[in-house]
């Protein structure tokens, strides 16, 4: 069986998140790598395989891809122990995937990526208190959540878990302070246990 192909940015989140699970399912899958500091995603190669040039992409069959990080997350878990069986939870996992890339993504990935990988932070200086607010108000949430549950969904880790995962553990990296969420923290720490875990700079 030929691996996957996985068309991503070493420093995204969104593609961090299917390079975990990939591993932690034991896929075998290739790397590679489309430089979108460079304008690689606006080629017309790439726009033929997602024509909204965002990354990542998974290349699932010979020109057969699947775009949108969530999106693939469950396709990649669907009769895994990663997406449960039962509809009410299933639901719930998506729950928390759909509140990941409405209220939670485009603040703490945003600034990480103003601040840490553009280095912009001062000519985005209001914008960034702006969403600095509501990236604090998505954290806050998680934490209440996480105070007496030890992953977010069923007791269990799930792609969940991997999907609020991917930017929290690097939110200090967009100027967020983690240090008054002892429940983030701690799931954190229990993430990283989990077997084949591999960090967001592993290529």
């Amino acid at each position: 069986m030929e691996p996957l192909q996985l068309y991503d940015f070493l420093p995204s989140g969104n593609g961090y998140k299917l390079r975990l699970l990939l591993t932690q399912l034991g896929m075998p899958f290739e790397r590679v790598e489309v430089d979108i500091l460079k304008g690689e995603n606006r080629t017309q190669d790439f726009l033929s395989k997602n024509p909204q040039g965002k990354i990542p992409v998974l290349e699932i069959a010979p020109g057969k891809y699947l775009a949108e990080s969530n999106a693939i997350l469950i396709y990649l878990s669907e009769g895994t122990e990663f997406l449960p069986y039962d509809r009410f939870l299933r639901a719930q996992v998506m729950q928390w995937l759909f509140f990941e890339q409405y209220s939670h993504e485009p603040f703490i990935a945003t600034l990480r990526f103003w601040i840490s990988i553009l280095g912009k932070a001062e000519e985005n200086h209001q914008a960034i208190k702006q969403k600095q607010a509501e990236g604090y108000a998505a954290l806050r949430l998680m934490e209440n959540h996480l105070t007496s549950r030890t992953f977010f969904v069923g007791e269990r880790y799930t792609i969940a878990d991997i999907a609020l995962f991917a930017y929290t553990h690097v939110a200090d990296e967009g100027g967020f302070d983690l240090k008054q969420f002892p429940a983030i923290q701690a799931w954190i720490g229990r993430v990283k246990t989990q077997s084949g875990y591999i960090s967001i700079d592993q290529d």
